[in-house]
């Protein structure tokens, strides 16, 4: 089966040569291509529920699956070379990319250890919320996230209730504390490359994700408090991690190498040497590939230097990071009908939506711009949905920066807020999820995770709206 697929997908590259390179017009798709996209979403939801076997075995042949049911009509109704130029553009330039970030970040972290057992009090882990949401804006909320999951979950392991503290994690962490900078945030990342300036995030979303950051560690002392009092007159849990060493850091040869994934991906921003290779009709800047094999590069140098026991001893496999590439493989491939009916604006069959974010008068309405942003963040990549409205507002940085400032506020805290409403809203998400199920913790479904979401972030988006896109 698998040398079929091989086949079919080379069968298609060999065919991209003669299509259009500037891309698909989304102009020409109905609702109906968005059906894979819902099937891999479904799927994720439902079978670790009903069939976790199944799954656990089998979960990149349903993604597998859901790619094919994409990719094989398109190639009929549209050309062979068009859905190879679409498949061929998107792991170029977006999945690939996407992955090795990932697995850097993935390999470096996991040669960090933090020994001795900080015992997972309601102080300790709000405190671990608290630093990885500060240091989300710097090392990005992927690298803070890697850093600081095995600590957290080692804190807790010898609680009985302790689902909580991973999706607090995820909430803080894994998206909201990553809104201060572009490298942060892939959204962000790409508005630093169309000529926003670096700080401007720090100073315009920095009242907002005070505000946010600072109601959800507050409501998380409090409901970890309440846990932890749960477990008082409860048996205690035997301590997989006990205090056999002091508090220390273990690996931290492997900390200049994050600041040297920091350097490649800046430097991919700043250095323009005009250089591209076509390959199957879409352009790869040098840049793009210098980066992207300076951080494969740091990854072997980590692995390289990290000693044997500091990898076991942080429980490090490859599990989590197999997973996320198969199954985001399949998202990926799903999500190009998706952003291209949202690319084509008024004009595409999502035009009801598109029209919402400006008013009769022709103003932009930022409450929509906010929302839109952020709902489509929550279930799209949210680094392409941040172009789509970056560019539906005007793509003037200049104007968006200045006279529309508040709208490029409500796309980006659009975008970076909401990436914590559902597992795939954002990439470190499900890589927290994969870890944590690998240590044994028994976290919530897909639309049980989106349940924790609607009851604890909504609310904080729908104060910020109040007080700041009113």
């Amino acid at each position: 089966m698998l040398r079929a697929v091989a086949l079919g997908l080379f069968a298609l590259i060999a065919a991209v040569e003669p299509a259009l390179a500037e891309g698909f017009d989304g102009r020409q798709l109905s609702l109906i291509w968005i059906a894979p996209f819902a099937g891999i979403l479904l799927s994720i939801a439902i079978f670790p529920l009903a069939a976790p076997h199944f799954w656990h075995h089998h979960f990149g042949k349903v993604s597998l699956f859901w790619a094919l049911a994409f990719i094989v009509p398109f190639a009929i109704l549209h050309g062979a070379g068009t859905a190879g130029a679409e498949v061929v553009h998107t792991a170029l330039l977006e999945y690939i990319p996407f992955i090795i970030l990932l697995f850097a970040l993935f390999a470096v972290a996991g040669g960090i250890l933090l020994t001795g057992n900080l015992h997972g009090s309601p102080v300790v882990n709000t405190s671990i919320l608290g630093i990885g949401t500060v240091i989300a804006s710097i090392i990005g909320t992927t690298g803070a996230s890697m850093v600081l999951i095995r600590p957290l979950l080692r804190a807790n392991d010898d609680r009985r209730y302790n689902v909580h503290t991973v999706v607090f994690f995820i909430f803080l962490v894994s998206n909201i504390g990553g809104s201060l900078s572009p490298l942060g945030d892939p959204p962000l990342f790409l508005g630093f490359l169309k000529g926003v300036d670096f700080f401007w995030t720090t100073t315009h979303l920095f009242a907002k994700t005070v505000l946010v950051a600072g109601i959800l560690l507050v409501v998380f002392y409090f409901l970890d408090r309440w846990y932890y009092a749960k477990e008082e007159g409860l048996p205690r849990k035997k301590d997989p991690t006990p205090d056999t060493d002091s508090i220390g850091l273990r690996g931290t040869q492997n900390i200049p190498l994050i600041f040297c994934i920091i350097g490649a991906i800046l430097m991919s921003a700043y250095w323009k040497p005009g250089i591209e290779f076509n390959v199957f009709g879409t352009h790869v800047e040098l840049q793009s590939i210098v980066r992207d094999l300076f951080l494969l590069a740091i990854a072997g140098v980590s692995i390289w230097i990290t000693p044997k026991y500091i990898h076991e001893r942080n429980g490090f496999d490859w599990g989590p990071i197999v997973e996320v590439a198969k199954l985001f493989a399949g998202i990926f491939i799903t999500i190009i009908p998706a952003i291209a009916i949202l690319r084509a604006g008024k004009e595409g069959a999502l035009a009801p939506l598109v029209s919402l974010v400006t008013d009769e008068a022709g103003q932009p309405n930022n409450i929509w711009y906010f929302w839109l942003t952020g709902t489509l963040s929550s279930f799209l990549d949210n680094a392409p949905t941040y172009l789509v409205f970056f560019n539906l507002a005007g793509g003037d940085p200049q104007t968006l920066m200045g006279p529309m400032a508040a709208t490029l506020a409500a796309i980006s805290a659009g975008a970076v807020f909401m990436g914590a409403n559902s597992y795939i809203g954002n990439a470190p998400n499900f890589m927290v999820l994969s870890i944590a199920k690998h240590r044994g913790v028994k976290m919530p479904s897909f639309f049980g995770y989106i349940g924790w979401a609607a009851v604890f972030l909504l609310p904080c988006f729908a104060l910020v709206t109040l007080i700041f896109f009113l």
